[in-house]
């Protein structure tokens, strides 16, 4: 059996430690709120609402830290990265409602449409739920706010 010596042992842990893990984020519109669920790498189920997407990432960070203590406190296996927090975020909006809901801060219905071409009332009732986007649509949607964070980050 071969051994690192402490020192190589020790960068490699620093290494492992700094690939951090991704958990998703499922999102979704529901009615008033933003609903929000944890990938399967999460064992259990967790759930989490919030009025806005700012509240709504400090919840998920929160209620998944509580999940992990109350898991560890009932004896359940749980992984070694989620117990040493080595994971990071990453959100997925799974319908077209919330992915508007979640730009409202940045950008209005007005300039999703310019950036997209789709016209403002098809995406207010996307945004409402009254329709739902063809695959297609949704990802002409999702291009347009990269598009706008695009130009946003060509200030200077």
């Amino acid at each position: 059996m071969t051994t690192l010596p402490l020192t190589k042992w020790k960068q490699q842990k620093k290494i492992d430690m700094e690939k951090k893990v991704t958990v998703k984020v499922y999102v979704e519109w529901a009615d008033k709120n933003f609903c929000a669920t944890l990938g399967e790498n999460v064992p259990g189920v967790v759930a989490i609402t919030a009025k806005d997407v700012r509240e709504l990432k400090k919840e998920v960070a929160e209620t998944l830290r509580f999940h992990v203590e109350g898991m560890l406190a009932d004896g359940d296996e749980v992984p070694q990265w989620l117990v040493d927090g080595n994971y990071e975020f990453e959100y997925n909006y799974v319908d077209a409602a919330a992915l508007i809901h979640a730009c409202e801060p940045y950008a209005s219905i007005a300039a999703l449409s310019r950036a997209t071409g789709i016209n403002q009332r098809q995406l207010s009732h996307y945004a409402n739920g009254l329709r739902h986007p063809r695959p297609e649509q949704r990802q002409r949607i999702l291009e347009g706010v990269h598009r706008i964070g695009r130009e946003l980050l060509s200030v200077v």
